[in-house]
């Protein structure tokens, strides 16, 4: 198990000194979904939503969020991003609930000293949470499953990927 870095020697939390890091490529990817009904999908594939094309804004929302991330997330480093993706796509398989979905990944990268695990998963969950938000006056029940990071790449210790993802 690796120390946790984010606490003084006087057990106070603070914000990690990476200044003797070297710079690298560093690339993160999150994941996460939104389980709704399918008539909700199907209003979202027709373009049939109130408050305008939901993908998009969810996208648009997605970029603020990580940009964003040190603002929300307290020791969470300032960080110089070089790019931010998104991607989306329909679950048609329903679940026990006989809900389809929508899962989005984030990718973020940048050339820095820390990881961007934040900003992707930040990411990820705004573009979740707008979905909701645009989609709530005709689906209350929507819900958020599984928000997780899938990869991270960059860094002394390299690359990370999730067991199922391999």
């Amino acid at each position: 198990m690796n120390e946790l870095t984010h606490f003084s020697d006087s057990g106070r939390a603070r914000m990690v000194d990476v200044s003797a890091k070297s710079e690298t490529v560093r690339t993160a990817i999150a994941s996460g979904v939104l389980r709704m009904l399918p008539t909700t999908l199907q209003r979202i594939r027709d373009g049939k939503i109130a408050k305008g094309d939901v993908l998009t804004v969810a996208d648009v929302g997605a970029v603020m969020a990580a940009k964003h991330t040190p603002d929300i997330i307290p020791m969470c480093h300032s960080i110089a991003l070089s790019g931010v993706d998104v991607e989306f796509s329909e679950i048609m398989e329903p679940d026990a609930q006989g809900c389809v979905g929508i899962k989005v990944i984030a990718t973020t990268t940048c050339v820095g000293q820390t990881g961007v695990e934040m900003e992707a998963l930040c990411a990820a969950n705004v573009a979740l949470l707008t979905i909701y938000d645009m989609c709530k006056a005709v689906d209350r029940g929507m819900r958020i499953e599984c928000v997780q990071l899938e990869e991270k790449r960059g860094g002394k210790s390299g690359v990370w990927r999730r067991e199922e993802a391999k």
